[in-house]
């Protein structure tokens, strides 16, 4: 696990974000290295969730490149460069499945 994705991963932590998952796309995305997916119980918790990581990554003098759905705080997109975060509602992150949509990605739990 590289530095930017235990940045996020303990932001998260430091939430109360709900299993945390990360999953290697290095050889499945062009797009980036990293998935990282969490959820929030609550859109007040996304939010949290969301605030604490920028500020973390910020902090270790990364930046965020892109965030959308913010406002509606139910699946939060953020664009780290080699690392991007999903934090997701409870209830969207069961709908979306996207840990299905790429069943075939080596992923691991982060637990504390």
């Amino acid at each position: 696990m590289n530095e930017k994705t235990r940045t996020v991963c303990e932001a998260g932590w430091e939430r109360k974000a709900e299993d945390i998952t990360i999953m290697d796309m290095k050889d499945r995305s062009a797009l980036c290295d990293t998935f990282v997916v969490m959820s929030g119980s609550s859109t007040v918790r996304v939010k949290a969730i969301v605030d604490r990581i920028e500020e973390a990554i910020e902090e270790a003098g990364g930046r965020v490149y892109h965030k959308e759905g913010y406002q509606e705080a139910q699946w939060v997109l953020m664009d780290l460069g080699d690392v991007v975060v999903h934090v997701f509602h409870e209830q969207m992150r069961r709908f979306y499945a996207l840990e299905r949509l790429w069943g075939d990605a080596p992923r691991k739990q982060y637990l504390k």
